[in-house]
């Protein structure tokens, strides 16, 4: 323990050199901004400013890089907060009940409960990054192919409590969602499959920026195009303001979801450093459990505080855990990661296990750079908090073409093809009539986010099993996720019949 503050002290020493630290301040502000461009995020931002890297030493182009890395996790939460279009895979869940808080008038409310939320998400997982890295590491190598299907079990079980009470409605807009994660080649034979009579644009699969914003941008603008018209063309929110009583009292209520946040961060931790997990499962799945354990998940999708939290706390301690598999095995947990493992081998540095002794000092200074990195950018985020609120004041009828803009650059910009373009429009139409019809969004884009993740996990491990399903339940870890997760997948639809049950006891 005496070793490692030591170490870390040292890498405050390096992380606070002038140069390193204006490369942090530099880089979460970028990262800031990366972050609230739908269909930027994280990894085009960290893979366009890469050779800008190579005019700094390596240990600066490191914490720069990761700078963003943490920036673009903070910034992520405006644009879904404050336009309804999730600014990366990882913000979506906070789109679920951020924009509604946004358009109660409270949208300083919801992007302070984002900041804070993220800060201590991003401030627990370093504390554990730092004290529990080896240990955590090897405990990731052990999920196989199993226990990542029981995880993606454990997600989808949360996704019933999603769609409210109207179950069948519910595994509807799973299924939609997984047919949809289904779309493209065959991950084992290579064949297409339900590519509609070969139509080039689907061999590549469904993007899910594509569907996300689709549904949640162009979706979300259509409504509110249908509300603002029914309330006489107003701006989206012209009573926004924001106040230093208003931010106090908005701190105020934010202690009573300390409980949330903390069950966040380490959930986003624990799924941030399984590789190619990533922070997008982290958030959804913090979401899902947030509403399960909820005094009133009722208000859930209407503009509830632990809604916004839950996945900002989990997507940022995620981001830091998907750099311990990179710098402790060399395995990325992140496509966001990936990228950094490749400019740390550029630079020759070979992450592994000899990482911490051959190159202490830059491992201590990019672990103490994630520290101030952290701290910086709740400063930063809070303090441009009156300059999104500005947006919101501005006529709908400027808004609307911004956003619809923004939405078109969003699902462009990832595969640079316009099938995409095209495909996200009717998405947004069919987001549009099913928020019409009632029918609720969020399991179907859940859905398509972990369905990829979830069919090769099941297929290895059948491959594995010659068939045999046990797989899932004799393994440590992979047992007691599963059994976990068909409790929680069951709890919903015995509800039913404990009503009746109440019912008939009252009556007698």
């Amino acid at each position: 323990m005496v070793e490692i503050v030591t170490q870390l002290w040292g890498g405050f020493l390096v992380a606070f050199e002038p140069l390193n630290l204006m490369l942090i301040i530099l880089g979460c502000t970028v990262g800031l901004f990366i972050g609230a461009m739908p269909g930027l995020g994280s990894v085009n931002g960290v893979a366009i400013l890469l050779p800008l890297t190579f005019l700094v030493p390596p240990t600066g182009a490191i914490i720069f890089l990761a700078a963003i890395y943490y920036g673009a996790m903070y910034g992520g939460a405006i644009s879904s907060i404050m336009l309804g279009i999730p600014g990366a895979s990882t913000a979506v869940a906070t789109t679920f009940d951020g924009r509604p808080l946004a358009k109660l008038g409270m949208a300083d409310k919801a992007l302070t409960a984002a900041a804070v939320a993220s800060f201590v998400g991003g401030s627990i997982s370093v504390v554990l990054f730092t004290f529990f890295a080896p240990p955590l590491a090897h405990v990731a190598l052990t999920f196989g192919a199993p226990e990542e299907f029981s995880l993606m079990m454990l997600a989808f079980a949360t996704f019933v409590g999603l769609g409210g009470d109207d179950i069948p409605k519910t595994i509807f807009s799973i299924c939609i969602g997984l047919v949809l994660s289904a779309v493209g080649l065959d991950i084992i034979s290579g064949e297409p499959r339900l590519v509609f009579g070969d139509i080039p644009g689907f061999m590549h699969g469904i993007n899910f920026l594509v569907l996300a914003i689709g549904i949640y941008g162009i979706g979300e603008m259509l409504w509110t195009v249908e509300e603002n018209y029914k309330a006489g063309g107003k701006s989206m929110m012209s009573d926004a303001t924001i106040t230093v009583a208003r931010t106090i009292s908005n701190l105020k209520e934010l202690m009573g979801t300390w409980k949330t946040a903390l069950m966040g961060s380490f959930l986003g931790y624990f799924v941030g450093i399984l590789p190619a997990a990533g922070a997008t499962p982290g958030s959804l799945m913090s979401y899902g459990i947030a509403k399960q354990i909820s005094k009133n998940p009722e208000k859930f999708g209407k503009g509830a505080l632990d809604g916004v939290v839950a996945p900002e706390a989990a997507n940022n301690a995620a981001s830091t855990g998907s750099m311990l598999p990179m710098l402790t095995l060399g395995i990325p947990g992140s496509p966001t990661t990936a990228i950094l493992l490749g400019g740390m081998v550029i630079w020759g540095l070979e992450p592994g296990p000899r990482l911490f002794t051959d190159h202490g000092d830059f491992v201590w200074g990019l672990i103490a750079s994630l520290y101030a990195a952290n701290l910086f950018a709740v400063i930063i985020n809070i303090a441009f908090i009156p300059a999104f609120i500005w947006v919101l004041k501005l006529p709908f009828t400027l808004l609307a073409p911004i956003i619809f803009l923004l939405c078109l650059i969003g699902g462009y910009a990832p595969t640079r093809d316009m099938h995409d373009l095209w495909l996200m429009i009717i998405f947004g139409i069919v987001g549009y009539l099913m928020r019409k019809l009632d029918y609720p969004l969020a399991p179907a884009v859940l859905a398509i986010v972990l369905g990829p993740l979830a069919e090769p996990a099941l297929r290895q491990s059948l491959l594995i099993s010659n068939g045999e399903f046990s797989i899932f339940f004799n393994r440590p870890f992979s047992g007691p996720i599963m059994i976990s997760a068909l409790i929680l997948l069951f709890l919903p639809l015995l509800k039913p019949l404990w009503n009746l049950v109440k019912k008939s006891k009252a009556k007698a």
